[in-house]
């Protein structure tokens, strides 16, 4: 075991995999330059020293081109790993992951496949409306796609091992506030964890408890679950349990924990920073409506950033995306329904 940060735990999984399979190869923006941090945010730096250029490629600044590098490449029995400075800039993509690498596995009648994935730094770090969002749930609505959000070293290594390994494209949503390594962020959260130094993966679809209760089921990613299991432990003093799920994948989601956590509890909560309307917790919602209704002791309660771009200015952000306050007074209403 080695105590890693998010960002080095992703490295690792990135470099085991090179190693282990030469069709595997990294692309983006600065991905690797001389001076360069490594990406935006550490996690690819040092690799073009020991794979060299061919297999580290550093592109223009031009999204289309990368996911159009992607799509093409895996269609061809390669393994692209793209990062993207933002993951905003995935609107800059979306003909290429919509129409191309979500759909030409069912095109072609499963002849072809697009083993691609692209790494999206996310979350509000007071950079403004368009470096700041948490654009999940454009995705998981993509038939084809699979999403997920580690949230923990641990999990930022085996799951994007699994990705690499996986025959179909996998966005992978890392919180910009949760990587650790060598850029620090203002806010950020110290997160370092044991991580095996060899293989393993992390099985897409299967969500981790993060703490068990029994009065309330609250289901929250990414940053959200650590303001969740912060919130957890005031309520706890106040004699409210409650049992944190962190979903980890998105596609696939883990229904089956939380459903088994829901007819434990009675009450549900769901935590995002993607926004009220149309965030993935609405698709979460609709599910258990639909198939537990009689397991809820009252209504599901959603807590969510508003409907609203992400403001620059700090006391706006921070009014904006759900606060550890925030998740505190939605779960005391709940636990009175």
């Amino acid at each position: 075991m080695a105590e890693l940060s998010i960002a080095d735990a992703l490295k690792q999984a990135l470099q085991e995999e090179m190693r282990r399979d030469e069709t595997v190869f990294c692309l983006g923006e600065d991905v690797d330059i001389k001076g360069g941090m490594g990406g935006a945010f550490t996690v690819t730096k040092g690799l073009l020293d020991e794979f060299g250029p061919e297999r580290v490629l550093n592109t223009p600044i031009a999204e289309i081109l990368i996911s159009g590098v992607c799509v093409g490449a895996g269609m061809t029995g390669m393994r692209p790993v793209a990062d993207l400075q933002y993951g905003d800039f995935l609107f800059c993509m979306m003909d290429q992951l919509v129409n191309q690498a979500a759909k030409m596995c069912y095109m072609s009648g499963g002849k072809v496949h697009i083993p691609m994935v692209m790494r999206a730094p996310c979350g509000a770090t007071n950079r403004g409306a368009q470096h700041a969002q948490s654009l999940e749930s454009y995705f998981i609505h993509v038939p084809g796609l699979k999403v997920i959000c580690p949230s923990t070293p641990y999990d930022a290594k085996g799951l994007m091992k699994q990705a690499i390994r996986d025959d179909n494209p996998v966005l992978v949503f890392e919180h910009k506030l949760l990587y650790g390594g060598a850029r620090k962020e203002k806010d950020a959260i110290k997160i370092a964890g044991e991580v095996p130094e060899g293989d393993y993966t992390v099985e897409f679809g299967k969500a981790a408890v993060r703490k068990e209760g029994k009065d309330i089921t609250i289901v929250a990613n990414l940053l959200m679950s650590y303001r969740a299991q912060e919130a957890a432990k005031v309520l706890e003093e106040e004699g409210i349990s409650c049992e944190v799920i962190d979903p980890r994948t998105l596609v696939p989601f883990d229904y089956e924990t939380v459903e088994k956590s829901v007819k434990k509890t009675g009450k549900l909560m769901i935590v995002h920073e993607d926004t009220y309307t149309g965030g993935w917790g609405a698709q979460v919602s609709s599910h258990f409506a639909e198939h537990n209704i009689y397991d809820l002791d009252a209504p599901i309660k959603v807590v969510a950033a508003y409907d609203t771009p992400i403001p620059f200015a700090s006391p706006m952000e921070d009014f904006v995306i759900p606060s550890t306050e925030r998740i505190l007074e939605a779960a005391r209403e709940l636990a009175k329904a």
